[in-house]
């Protein structure tokens, strides 16, 4: 498979995990069917979206509508399993790889617009937190990435491996790789060993 073939059909995967997400938490929330699908499109697009205006570029999903076949996708998968449960361990897996994906694949557009190497690192944190945190303001849910499992942590660590090794000038594939892993390993373990970054403990 061609390069450029396998971004697309990681961008596609990416985009359905992110939307089932959505909609899963949306439907938690005893949204209706519109909820759940603006949900689902919110978490699953807005990273990309943003990405893409600030780095004066038009949206991904208008650039490659395909990508709202994996929104419909995902909101039809939930209305017909009918289940409102929260969101399980399988589901956080699957946001993990989205979050992998739309971490990598937001650095490397940056890079390949020649955005300097800090720009590139945080567009890549901006594409792949930015749906989650929208997701759970409308949803009216405490938003995971401001009190648990590291999930910025995780793109930014993915992101600035990738860009270092990039820096490197080998293949493109190869910090692709590790960037993703990089993301999916710190995210996984934050989750099984209930990290989270400090805080600021109360005063008695």
């Amino acid at each position: 498979m061609e390069w450029t073939s396998l971004v697309t059909v990681c961008d596609l995967v990416a985009t359905f995990a992110f939307a089932t997400v959505g909609a899963r938490v949306a439907a938690a929330k005893g949204m209706d069917f519109g909820g759940i699908a603006l949900i689902a499109a919110v978490s699953s697009l807005s990273g990309g979206t943003l990405r893409n205006l600030f780095l004066l570029k038009s949206p991904s999903w208008i650039i490659n509508p395909w990508l709202l076949s994996s929104v419909a996708l995902a909101v039809l998968f939930t209305i017909l399993r009918g289940s409102s449960e929260p969101v399980g361990r399988f589901f956080l897996s699957l946001d993990t790889f989205g979050l992998a994906v739309a971490t990598v694949s937001s650095t490397e557009f940056a890079l390949r617009l020649n955005a300097n190497p800090i720009i590139a690192t945080v567009l890549g944190l901006i594409g792949g937190v930015a749906g989650g945190l929208l997701r759970d303001v409308l949803a009216q849910v405490e938003p995971v990435l401001l009190h648990r499992e590291t999930i910025a942590s995780s793109c930014l660590a993915g992101a600035a491996i990738f860009v270092g090794l990039n820096e490197l000038h080998i293949n493109r594939f190869i910090p692709v790789t590790i960037g993703a892993l990089v993301v999916v390993a710190v995210r996984e373990l934050s989750i099984y060993f209930k990290w989270n970054l400090p805080r600021i403990a109360p005063k008695n």
